[in-house]
């Protein structure tokens, strides 16, 4: 059985999200694609960076 470790479900939601956004918000291929990706990046960065802030204010 497949058991994600949470940076793993993270990436996993952000990618299936962006393609979902992607898709939806533009009109054409190269569009979809470029706002996919950026969709997926902030994601995957927004979880890391809030990440680290929750890991400096439990210290």
């Amino acid at each position: 059985m497949f058991h994600p470790s949470h940076f793993a479900a993270v990436v996993l939601f952000a990618l299936f999200a962006s393609v979902v956004f992607g898709i939806t918000m533009r009109e054409t291929p190269i569009k979809m694609v470029r706002y996919g990706l950026y969709c997926f990046v902030l994601f995957v960065g927004s979880a890391i960076a809030l990440s680290w802030l929750m890991f400096l204010i439990a210290r």
